[in-house]
């Protein structure tokens, strides 16, 4: 695999999660560095060698903005 999509959302809560598309993986941290450290994590845990593993992790940031009329 070369790469591996992200989707990044804020949490309600406070913080990031990130879900990947494609592969069952799911991953949260406080701040960005923190998610980045997570998804390396979650990776190499999801991937049983490190040859399957993507080459290239693409975060893909998702703001939901609301505004009344």
């Amino acid at each position: 695999m070369s790469e591996l999509i992200f989707v990044v959302e804020e949490d309600i809560e406070g913080g990031y999660t990130a879900r990947a598309l494609g592969e069952n993986i799911f991953t949260q941290g406080d701040t960005i560095d923190e998610l980045k450290e997570m998804i390396r994590d979650a990776i190499e845990c999801h991937f049983d060698s490190p040859d399957l593993a993507p080459k290239l992790i693409r975060l893909h940031f998702v703001k939901d903005e609301v505004f009344a009329l």
